[in-house]
């Protein structure tokens, strides 16, 4: 194995100007992991880090309810609907040039929001960060499995990936209230800058360009309607919690995003280069592995929002404590992913997809049975180390699973996907469990009605991740490569 990032089509790559100034010697393949780690971290950390700064930034910027909102809303949507394009931009263009593309954005657009005086400012930066984590997202996992052989060696290195990414969404918590109770909530989004361009000036000096677009132009027809469709999903989604699932406000735009995306399929059936090829569908590994995703997603996602909730609004913490709090499970969530690729030699994806499933339904199940008085080592402490351990465990396999089926030109397309599932399946997941816990404590804000309504989520989160482990088990391909 060589200490450069390589592929089967990196010989017919046009080398940039980085690339001719690169040095000769090869870089060890410990640091390209690192950056594709490093960009994949960024961008999960900031899905979750703004969360215990919305209410500072509603006073520093004057923010309305629903303007707040959007402070979350503007970057979820924006990721969610660009991933597709941005996974087959990377296929088309070089896997190097969208990472870097992908990452100056997000960058300059955390400096933007830093710097934000008006609260238009602030949302139109959100969604910039949302389009270049969108962009940079599909390049992480694509030149990872583009530069580590498919087996063990790849399995450990998505398990890093994993562990990388995840540990990112579980310290956000932390790191927020670390910044805004010490700084001020200006540096959630500034911690982003001096981070990105050191990630950006060793991607640019290091990685070596890889694609495999044989000429090919980019599908804008099905580019287009993939993500309207997916962005006004999206956008009707984020609108259950405020709206409900029966209003207009709700239907007209989850009717449209799904009209959307079926005017994407016909596209897609008859174009000759499509953005993504239907027959990918049809890979067992691909499909089932990306609704396992999709499914996991939903359930496991939520846990930090609803821990957090729970910790602060329930049992009383301040931010940081919140963040103090769920560090043990960001280290299970660590120990899961790196377990995972010793595991599935032996015992197999599927099984360890599976395993970890189960095991996170079993804390979700534990979850749910919350008090208002409860102690840190039940309520917070070995539940959420379940949860976070069989998150870890079921991830790696499922994204080596899915990636393994797609052949080297689809790559980054199918990383798209991967990413895109998890992100519909977590904002699906937290807009319905959300739904679900407000209906539940019918407009008490008492300790007592705001458990029953977070046991509720925690509880159908159990039963949605029970249905997702049986779904793996009939369908999953034992082992990677199996049609």
């Amino acid at each position: 194995m060589t200490g450069m990032l390589e592929s089967a089509d990196t010989a017919t790559a046009r080398p940039s100007r980085l690339s001719r100034l690169r040095p000769r010697g090869a870089p060890p393949m410990w640091l390209v992991v690192a950056l594709t780690c490093a960009g994949q971290f960024l961008v999960v950390l900031d899905v979750s880090v703004v969360n215990v700064a919305l209410p500072s930034m509603r006073a520093g910027l004057g923010l309305s309810e629903q303007g707040l909102q959007w402070v979350v809303n503007a970057y979820a949507i924006a990721f969610a609907g660009f991933m597709l394009l941005g996974g087959r931009a990377g296929d088309l263009y070089g896997r190097k040039r969208m990472f870097l593309v992908g990452l100056g954005l997000f960058t300059l657009a955390s400096l933007a929001g830093g710097l934000a005086q008006d609260d238009w400012q602030l949302l139109l930066a959100r969604a910039v960060q949302g389009l270049g984590a969108a962009v940079l997202a599909p390049s992480t996992l694509t030149i990872l499995t583009a530069s580590v052989p498919e087996g063990a060696a790849r399995a450990r290195a998505i398990g890093t990936w994993t562990a990388v990414g995840a540990g990112g969404g579980a310290a956000g918590g932390l790191v927020g209230g670390l910044l805004v109770e010490t700084l001020s909530w200006r540096w959630v989004l500034l911690i982003n800058v001096p981070v990105g361009a050191v990630v950006l000036c060793a991607a640019g000096w290091f990685l070596v360009e890889g694609r495999a677009g044989d000429g090919r132009r980019l599908d804008l027809p099905g580019a287009l309607f993939v993500t309207a469709g997916l962005g006004t999903l999206a956008y009707g989604i984020s609108q259950t919690e405020a709206a409900g699932w029966t209003a207009p406000a709700t239907l007209l735009p989850l009717l449209a995003g799904l009209a959307l995306l079926a005017l994407f399929l016909v596209v897609e059936a008859r174009t000759a280069g499509p953005l993504m090829p239907l027959g990918l569908l049809r890979l067992r590994s691909v499909s089932s592995a990306n609704v396992a995703m999709f499914l996991c997603g939903s359930a496991m996602f939520c846990m930090w929002f609803f821990m957090t909730l729970y910790a602060q609004n329930v049992l009383g913490y301040t931010p940081l404590e919140a963040g103090l709090a769920l560090v043990p499970s960001s280290l299970a969530v660590l120990l899961g992913a790196k377990l995972a690729p010793r595991l599935m030699p032996t015992v197999g994806p599927r099984n360890v997809a599976v395993l970890g499933t189960l095991v996170a339904m079993a804390g979700f199940a534990w979850q749910s049975t919350m008090t208002p008085d409860g102690g840190y080592a039940t309520a917070i402490l070995f539940p959420g180390i379940l949860m976070m351990l069989g998150a870890g465990l079921a991830a790696t396999p499922l994204a080596a699973l899915a990636t393994s089926g797609a052949a080297p030109g689809e790559a980054g397309l199918v990383s798209g996907l991967v990413n895109t599932s998890r992100t519909m399946g977590g904002s699906l997941g937290l807009a319905v469990l959300s739904t679900l816990a407000v209906a539940r404590t019918a407009g008490s804000g008492t300790p007592a009605a705001l458990t029953e309504g977070y046991a509720l989520a925690f509880r159908t989160g159990a039963g949605v991740l029970a249905a997702g482990a049986l779904l793996m088990w009939l369908w999953l391909p034992r082992v990677a490569g199996e049609r």
